[in-house]
């Protein structure tokens, strides 16, 4: 009988290399570095979910697209964003998407989803630093600044 032979294949999304590697101290700073790289269009037309993968000390050392959804929903599940965030040795993450509607306030699906994966964080002790939500003109919502996490 022959043996069957195993291999593994480690696949990474299109990600953003940090050069300089800045430091997110709030949601305002991970939300100026997505406007300064160009992360968010001026008139998006699609959710984009994206995670700030973090050093000990909130310096980013990469950012992934996770997920490119329709008009009104981002289909993402927490192994999409844990795999990246272990093999790149964060020590946080940082969560940010858009609402291409222009209002940032959460969806009840959005807060569900912070606080089952902050739950997730926890479990293998890495710190969920914020979910950000970016809505038009540099507005946003931070979940841990309105009592999400």
């Amino acid at each position: 009988m022959p043996r069957e032979r195993k291999s593994y294949d480690i696949r990474m999304i299109k990600k953003y290399r940090i050069l300089e590697r800045p430091s997110i101290k709030g949601p305002r700073d991970a939300v100026n570095h997505a406007i300064k790289i160009g992360m968010f269009k001026k008139d998006p037309d699609k959710e984009v979910f994206y995670a700030y993968y973090l050093s000990t000390k909130n310096e980013i050392i990469v950012v992934d697209t996770i997920s490119i959804g329709s008009l009104n929903a981002s289909i993402v599940h927490p192994r999409e964003i844990l795999k990246p965030a272990i093999l790149n040795s964060a020590a946080a993450i940082l969560m940010m998407h858009n609402h291409p509607t222009g209002d940032p306030a959460p969806s009840k699906e959005d807060i569900e989803f912070t606080r089952r994966f902050n739950q997730c964080c926890e479990l293998i002790g890495i710190q969920l630093l914020d979910h950000v939500i970016v809505g038009a003109d540099g507005k946003y919502h931070s979940c841990k600044e309105n009592g999400s996490i």
